[in-house]
C-alpha cells in the first residue's frame, strides 16, 4: 500500500508517549474501531496481532479481560465493540469526516450555569465540551465558530445556556488564543513523515493509530481561521487511504 504523503524531517511531537509500541488491548481496539461492523473472529484477529509480537495465548488472555471490562462483546468466536465503545467509534469517523456547513462569523457560545459539581463530574463536563470541540474562553465559557453540523446534546442544555455570538475580537485572533493551531500543525505533520517513513506494517499502524487521536482534537475550525498551510486534511485524507487499504486486507468493509 502507499499512502502520498511528503516525508518530512522529525518535528518534535508533544506527546512522546503517542506513538509507544501498542498493547494488545490498544492494537485489538484499533481494529475494531476501523471495521464496520465493529467485529472480527479470533483467527483473524490472532493473524493480524501477529507483526506486533502478540501471541495467541497473550491475545486470548487480553480478550478475556475486555469483555469482563465491559470493552468487547463474544459471541461465539468473534469479538465485537460494546455499546459503550460505539459512540468512540462514532466519534473517530466525525474525527474522519467532520460533518460541516458554511461559516457566517457567528460563534456557538455554551455558558455553564449548574452548581454544587463535584471534581469528578466537572472533569467529566470538560472532557464532553472538549470532544465537541469547543474551548473554554474563561471557566465556564466555552466557545467554537458555528460551522459544525451537529446539535448540542440534551446533557450540555441540562446544565448550560446556548447563545449564538459575534464577539467583537477578530476571528483568527480569537481562534489562535483558544487553540494551539502551530502545535497542532507540527504533529500532524511529524505523524504524516512518521507514517510515510515507516518501512514496517506495525509501525505504519502505530503511526497512524497515533493520528486518529491527533484527529480527535482538531478543532475543525473554518478554513478562513486557519492557517495557509493547515494539514489536517492531508493527514484525514492520509488516514482515511490507510484504514481502506486496511479493511481490504481484512476482508471487511472500512468506514
Amino acid at each position: 500500500m502507499c499512502v502520498n504523503v511528503p516525508a518530512e524531517p522529525d518535528r518534535p511531537v508533544p506527546d512522546p508517549a503517542a506513538l509507544r509500541p501498542l498493547s494488545a488491548r490498544s492494537v485489538v481496539l484499533s481494529l475494531l474501531l476501523g471495521v464496520h461492523p465493529p467485529e472480527l473472529p479470533v483467527r483473524d484477529l490472532v493473524r493480524l496481532v501477529e507483526p506486533f509480537g502478540i501471541g495467541g495465548s497473550t491475545l486470548r488472555a487480553a480478550l478475556s479481560r475486555m469483555v469482563a471490562a465491559g470493552d468487547l462483546r463474544r459471541t461465539d468466536a468473534v469479538y465485537r465493540l460494546s455499546d459503550r465503545l460505539l459512540e468512540r467509534q462514532r466519534r473517530q469517523d466525525d474525527a474522519v469526516r467532520p460533518r460541516t456547513r458554511a461559516w457566517h462569523g457567528d460563534w456557538e457560545m455554551v455558558v455553564i450555569t449548574a452548581t454544587g459539581r463535584g471534581p469528578a463530574e466537572r472533569a467529566d463536563l470538560r472532557a464532553r465540551l472538549t470532544a465537541l470541540r469547543l474551548a473554554e474562553l474563561r471557566e465556564g465559557v466555552w466557545l467554537r465558530p458555528a460551522n459544525l453540523d451537529r446539535p448540542l446534546p440534551a446533557e450540555v442544555h441540562r446544565v448550560a445556556l446556548t447563545y449564538t455570538a459575534r464577539p467583537d475580537e477578530p476571528p483568527g485572533e480569537l481562534a489562535t488564543r483558544l487553540w494551539p493551531l502551530a502545535d497542532w500543525s507540527a504533529t500532524a505533520r511529524s505523524l504524516l513523515g512518521r507514517a510515510a517513513r515507516a518501512d514496517r506494517p506495525a509501525d505504519r499502524f502505530t503511526a497512524y493509530a497515533a493520528a486518529v487521536r491527533h484527529l480527535l482534537t482538531d478543532p475543525v475550525l473554518p478554513p478562513a481561521l486557519l492557517p495557509a498551510d493547515w494539514p489536517g486534511e492531508e493527514l484525514r485524507t492520509a488516514y482515511a487511504g490507510y484504514r481502506r487499504d486496511l479493511g481490504a486486507g481484512l476482508g471487511v468493509r472500512g468506514a
